[in-house]
């Protein structure tokens, strides 16, 4: 359930950092290159080089526009699976009314404790997976404890009073395994890898276009740098938010609001 973004979200930082050292390495390198290659042809040195840094800058921007666009969608995505978790246990609990009296209270403190349990295996991702998996795992038992209570508790009402019950934690529980599914979309590592060495190239090319100055533009190559560096460490962080600075912690409160109102 949370291997990849376990892996992913511990690593961003330190992706981001090694990002930006490599970056201003190769700028440096860039630059050296530029200033041997025109000592040694003059002119000669940047010929063609506008076609290729056009094709390789562009080619970075749209895989970057890309890769922060698909991010921030489904980071909003799972936002609001998050409200349309909470909208379907508050409806289930509604519908609890529809029991016998005498099979209410054992059926909603199930709901306490799955619901609970629910939020408690979001908080647990921040300190491991192994934390985070034996939370779920116990959300999914007592979703069976739900399940085959309310199957015999309904068994004695009309089938349509049934059928609405029931449907109603069919839909609570597809609703949870959803959330959970969406936490593994991601695009293909192909094109995070594909990020990563286009930025490295496209230091290497700045460098060597810095080079026709007299001395190295240090503000312009850190500026650089930084710049590409921090955007894709934020694209890492919103692909794989709760472990990074990029949190889905405030949408939870929708739910944490659903949990005090079955007090």
């Amino acid at each position: 359930m949370f291997e990849s973004l376990s892996v992913f979200a511990t690593l961003a930082p330190y992706i981001g950092v090694c990002l930006l050292l490599g970056m201003i390495g190769l700028l440096e390198c860039g630059w050296r290159l530029g200033k041997k290659r025109a000592a040694e042809e003059g002119d000669k040195a940047r010929a063609g080089l506008g076609t290729l840094e056009g094709a390789v800058f562009g080619l970075m921007g749209l895989v970057m526009a890309f890769s922060f666009s698909g991010a921030a969608s489904r980071f909003d995505a799972r936002r609001q699976m998050i409200v349309q978790e909470a909208n379907d246990v508050g409806t289930a609990w509604l519908r609890i009314d529809l029991l016998k009296p005498e099979d209410q209270p054992a059926l909603r403190q199930m709901f306490r404790e799955y619901l609970e349990l629910r939020l408690e295996s979001y908080r647990q991702i921040g300190k491991g997976v192994d934390a985070a998996l034996a939370v779920h795992g116990q959300a999914m038992k007592k979703q069976g404890e739900i399940w085959s209570h309310a199957v015999g508790a309904s068994a004695s009402l009309p089938p349509s009073v049934a059928t609405l019950m029931l449907s109603a934690l069919n839909q609570m529980f597809d609703t949870a395994t959803s959330r959970v599914e969406s936490m593994k979309q991601h695009p293909p590592m192909v094109i995070f890898g594909m990020l990563l060495v286009l930025t490295l190239v496209s230091a290497l090319l700045a460098g060597y276009g810095m080079s026709e100055g007299e001395g190295r533009r240090v503000l312009h190559m850190l500026g650089f740098a930084v710049v590409i560096s921090v955007m894709v460490y934020v694209i890492l962080d919103l692909e794989f938010p709760r472990m990074g600075l990029i949190r889905l912690d405030s949408g939870d409160q929708v739910l944490m609001d659903v949990r005090r109102s079955m007090e």
